[in-house]
């Protein structure tokens, strides 16, 4: 399979594939990386598509950023890529995991892409950051006092983070959305991808006993199974 690398202004980027005018844009989720897209190429390209996947900030080549790995930050550049893909290919597909999904709908409205794909996605952030200030037994005033807080399980709870949630829930999303999700989520539960998939018409497929990574064996091949079916039904239309 044919890849080389690229830079969208100062974004590192990686193309798999033969010159196609058919391209899905791959956004890694938190601690992914560009190359993470490889698996996904392998059963998108045969099908006529190449696969434009980025390095987000504080990733992959850009691991030496600091705190640049968020939605004010992250959006423009989204934005930027959306443009670069605009320029070279005529159709565009959007595959994006758990965080990254969040960042695509911050980004676009959805009619940029004929199809998108998401792997357990993060729907709504602001009660996601909730749940983790659960967790971590802070209030909202504490939180508001003293801006940062780190926590015991790794995330640190930011006050910008958490006002910039609240005030850009998804409510508009006009793509048509292949969702893939795990029973056991702790990052978004399964009322809220219900919700999501009601609200905006888009196709649900719960994994039992499935975590937020799907990384074993088990999880993978079901992951990849569902790729086939979802890039395959498009490929037909």
């Amino acid at each position: 399979m044919r890849e080389y690398k690229i830079m969208i202004d100062r974004i590192p980027a990686i193309v798999y594939g033969e010159a196609s005018e058919n391209c899905y844009l791959f956004i890694h989720g938190k601690q992914g990386f560009k190359e993470e897209a490889e698996s996904f190429a392998r059963i998108a390209v045969p099908k006529g598509w190449q696969v434009l996947s980025i390095d987000l900030p504080e990733h992959g080549e850009r691991k030496m950023e600091k705190d640049r790995f968020n939605p004010w930050c992250v959006v423009p550049e989204l934005k930027m890529v959306l443009q670069y893909m605009r320029q070279h290919w005529t159709v565009a597909a959007l595959r994006a995991n758990s965080i990254g999904a969040w960042f695509a709908m911050q980004s676009f409205c959805g009619l940029e892409f004929v199809k998108c794909l998401f792997v357990s996605p993060v729907l709504d952030m602001e009660k996601l950051i909730q749940n983790m200030m659960q967790w971590a037994a802070v209030s909202e005033e504490r939180l508001e006092t003293e801006s940062l807080i780190p926590t015991d399980f790794g995330e640190t709870l930011s006050w910008d983070y958490y006002k910039y949630a609240k005030a850009h829930p998804v409510v508009e999303w006009q793509c048509r959305t292949d969702i893939l999700y795990a029973e056991h989520d702790q990052m978004t539960s399964r009322d809220t991808v219900t919700d999501f998939a009601e609200r905006f018409h888009a196709s649900l497929t719960v994994m039992k006993d499935g975590e937020h990574w799907f990384h074993t064996p088990e999880q993978v091949d079901v992951m990849n199974k569902w790729t086939e079916e979802c890039v395959q039904v498009l490929g037909k239309n």
